[in-house]
């Protein structure tokens, strides 16, 4: 039995974080990681293309002036290698490793009502007695495979993008299948496509997607971000998404036709988010929506030279937004290729895996190797996955079985001194997501600092501050296009999941103001003894 004042599960960007802040407050704390080093989902997805769709300059910690300073970015949009090497680089800076115990996977939490504290056991039989438990278990970090009949009989070899060798993979000279074009997908198909002899994308649904235009950061630009750093950082504090860009807001239905074209080719040019938060109505209003749609789509049917297949690529059974939007670099120009063939599952569904390929309804298909880039089962996958028992010996996962309930997304009735950094009921996924966690490291330390200074060891979300803020969460999204789609944002991607709308959608900004209030006010919404 080890004691600790904390443990954090997950030592990715928030988990680092939390550790770094609980020193911060004088606390003895632990953190443990399933992987074999810090980065989180950076350090499983290692797939080809693997990039972020947030600018690099935007996607760093903001909370040391000096490490920002020092570090380069080499591109626009960070590929995982460099998003890596930052992870390390922090780790060492901070003098992080000595706290953090690698290849290790929390199969349980238990909470001790007598004592007051957490008993947290691991796979390897070691068990840590603690006070504070932190989730930074990670919104996009329990890969979902697919159900395909017959799987097990494939010869060939068969790739995730969410747990991709560290050796990788060439596909020189291979046949390769590829199913699923959500973002990894979207993003490691034109480098797959660029090795492999042949490679067939199989397709259920067309998403939408903006080019990232990305490319070295030129050093001139780098400096003068550098130079706005402190300014950029609060804009994007009290912004949407939780990002410096330009948040235009104007409403595309107040355009006309002209200017419309006008800004739609302007957040084009752009690439990126900004396409979809630019506009003030693109996400609650369906005419605005389909403007913007239409749009895409023809931009698409302008790039992709086959009529058939442009239409296949051509979202039409979604709002534009409403999954989560992908930010590519070439991807549908790939499709010009000759070695690239693309079947609409949805018209011509999988029926069964064979020893070398897979059969549709309509025809058979031969590989050598199978890559799945189906995503996750997100948001409540990883805590879902630990048997977490709160008071009483409630099991969390029991508690959300119908759909995830909390607390500002950070804390859970039930289930005292644990919190949860980017959970459900938070930006989290709609949001910067370093920034996002980085607000929530921010409030869970001065809640813990607060509650060290008065006196309390136990801290809990009351049921009725819950019940409202679900309420909250669940009637925002009701009002906006976001519940028009099956996505996994709805968890519709994982069978038996309950299709509850996880993220809040009212804006980060919005979120923050929520957070600041309630600590303010002394923590209202929690019972403190």
């Amino acid at each position: 039995m080890q004691d600790r004042d904390a443990v954090v599960i997950g030592a990715g960007f928030a988990g680092m974080y939390m550790l770094h802040s609980l020193r911060q407050l004088g606390l003895d704390a632990t953190v443990i990681e399933r992987g074999s080093g810090v980065g989180g989902v950076w350090h499983w997805n290692r797939y080809p293309g693997a990039r972020c769709d947030v600018e690099s300059m935007s996607y760093s910690y903001s909370f040391s002036e000096e490490l920002e300073q020092e570090w380069v970015w080499p591109h626009r949009y960070a590929m995982q290698p460099d998003i890596l090497r930052y992870a390390n680089h922090v780790a060492d800076r901070f003098d992080l490793r000595r706290d953090i115990v690698f290849n290790e996977t929390v199969v349980k939490a238990e909470y001790d009502e007598t004592e007051r504290r957490w008993l947290v056991s691991t796979g390897a039989g070691e068990t840590f007695r603690c006070r504070y438990l932190v989730m930074a278990t990670g919104c996009l970090s329990v890969p979902k495979v697919p159900d395909l009949p017959g799987l097990e009989r494939f010869r060939g070899r068969v790739l995730h993008t969410a747990d991709w060798p560290t050796e990788g993979h060439d596909f020189s000279g291979q046949t390769v299948g590829l199913i699923g074009t959500g973002s990894s997908g979207i993003q490691s198909m034109p480098i797959i496509a660029s090795q492999a002899k042949q490679l067939t994308v199989f397709q259920r649904t067309a998403n939408y997607s903006i080019p990232a235009w990305n490319g070295p950061l030129p050093a001139e630009h780098e400096a003068e971000l550098k130079r706005r750093y402190r300014a950029l950082r609060q804009k994007a504090r009290e912004s949407y998404a939780g990002d410096y860009a330009d948040e235009y807001y104007a409403s595309v239905l107040d355009l006309s036709p002209a200017e419309r074209e006008v800004q739609f080719e302007k957040r084009w040019q752009e690439g990126g988010f900004n396409y979809q938060y630019a506009f003030a109505d693109v996400m609650a209003d369906e005419r605005a929506n389909d403007l913007a749609a239409e749009f895409v789509r023809n931009k698409i049917r302008a790039t992709v030279k086959d009529p058939r297949v442009a239409e296949i690529l051509c979202p039409k059974d979604h709002p534009f937004g409403s999954k989560r939007l992908c930010v590519d670099t070439e991807y549908f120009e790939t499709y010009n290729r000759d070695n690239v063939t693309i079947v609409d599952i949805k018209a011509d569904p999988i029926v069964e895996m064979t020893e070398s390929g897979l059969c549709t309804s309509d025809g058979e298909y031969r590989f050598d190797t199978l890559v799945l880039a189906t995503g996750f089962d997100a948001m409540t996958g990883a805590l879902n996955a630990i048997d977490i028992r709160g008071r009483g010996g409630a099991l969390l996962k029991e508690q959300w079985r119908d759909g995830p309930r909390s607390y500002l997304g950070v804390a859970v009735a039930g289930f005292p001194n644990m919190f949860t950094i980017t959970g459900p009921g938070s930006p989290s996924v709609l949001a910067n997501m370093i920034l996002a966690g980085e607000q929530h490291v921010e409030w869970i330390a001065g809640f813990i600092a607060h509650a060290e200074a008065n006196g309390f060891r136990e801290i809990e979300a009351e049921s009725e501050a819950q019940e409202q803020w679900a309420r909250a969460v669940t009637e925002s999204a009701a009002k906006t296009l976001y519940v028009r789609a099956n996505s996994w944002y709805l968890g519709s991607n994982v069978p038996g999941k309950a299709r509850v709308f996880m993220p809040y959608v009212n804006g980060f900004q919005v979120y923050a103001h929520a957070c600041e209030d309630v600590a303010k006010s002394g923590y209202r919404g929690f019972r403190m003894s």
